[in-house]
């Protein structure tokens, strides 16, 4: 059974509409809006950044009491 596939957002150049596609890897990518007949270009959103685990905060690594800062 294949994982998930990939969300991808396109938007149309000439109408603006945008929508989700899930998309394999080895998928082409999309290229004309079938609703206007448009230019489709991906939308590219920045990831967030995600901290697990300890050691972020300076105080995560240490032992003891925290009198012993500065």
């Amino acid at each position: 059974m294949p994982g998930p596939m990939p969300t991808y957002v396109y938007r149309c150049a000439r109408c603006e509409e945008e929508f989700d596609v899930f998309q394999s890897f080895s998928d082409k990518e999309l290229t004309t809006h079938d609703g206007c007949g448009g230019d489709l270009r991906k939308v590219f959103h920045p990831s967030p950044i995600v901290f697990k685990g300890s050691g972020f905060y300076k105080t995560d690594s240490r032992t003891g009491s925290s009198s012993d800062d500065d």
